[in-house]
């Protein structure tokens, strides 16, 4: 008697040997953190962008010193394309500004009341207001000083250039095109104003009854002037 054996199909599963596995989660966990905390160590400046012709409020910010010194100072240089800069008072920094042969400000520096401390975040901030004709991108240069070294934050990305692959990028704001909503709204307003002047002349022309108001009024004087006069007489 023949005893048949019907093959069995087999499905053959790769094992991945758990040091790789563990090698591999670990490498994730450091790209996971490493690449947040080297985008971190800059100086950052919020918001990166305005519109022409805008005003508003420029926050630089930092978490890091100068490897692990703590951080003094930080001096900003202002670009061109700027109307005016007023720097934000706070108990935390001293101010010190410097201003070119137009008057206009030139460069700020905050000085830490106390040295911020590596890994503790620090920020200044000043208010801002751009000319109509500012160029596309402004560029911030920073000088952190520390208690001991210091990092100029000064690097310009190239065209097609990733800022990201800047060793000490400047933070950049860019600005684009004016609104416009203020010069529309005003002009508008003249319009509506001048329109709305036309239509109280023309109601006043068609309604007669203030003409005849007034002139009843007149009349009324004049004749109360006449009795008074009148009245005098016969008393004299």
């Amino acid at each position: 008697m023949r005893s048949s054996i019907t093959p069995s199909s087999s499905i053959t599963r790769r094992r991945i040997p758990r040091r790789t596995l563990a090698a591999g989660v670990a490498a994730g966990a450091v790209l996971a953190i490493g690449v947040p905390a080297m985008a971190s160590a800059h100086v950052t400046v919020s918001p990166d962008e305005l519109a022409a012709g805008d005003h508003g409020v420029l926050t630089f910010a930092f978490s890091h010193g100068c490897e692990d010194s703590p951080t003094r100072s930080l001096r900003i240089t202002m670009p061109d394309g700027l109307a005016s800069v007023a720097p934000t008072v706070d108990s935390d920094w001293t101010i010190d500004v410097e201003r070119g042969d137009d008057g206009l400000v030139s460069a700020v520096t905050y000085t830490a009341v106390t040295p911020v401390p590596n890994g503790l975040r620090g920020a200044v901030s000043m208010g801002i207001g751009l000319d109509e004709d500012s160029p596309e991108t402004l560029a911030f240069p920073v000088v952190q000083t520390c208690e001991t070294g210091s990092t100029e934050w000064t690097q310009l990305a190239e065209d097609g250039e990733d800022p990201h692959s800047l060793d000490a990028p400047a933070p950049v704001v860019h600005v684009g095109a004016a609104s416009g909503e203020h010069a529309e709204h005003g002009t508008a307003t003249d319009e509506e104003d001048a329109a709305s002047d036309a239509d109280n002349a023309a109601a006043a022309a068609s309604d007669p009854t203030g003409i005849v108001l007034g002139s009843a009024g007149l009349v009324a004087g004049l004749a109360a002037l006449v009795v008074s006069v009148l009245a005098y007489r016969r008393k004299v």
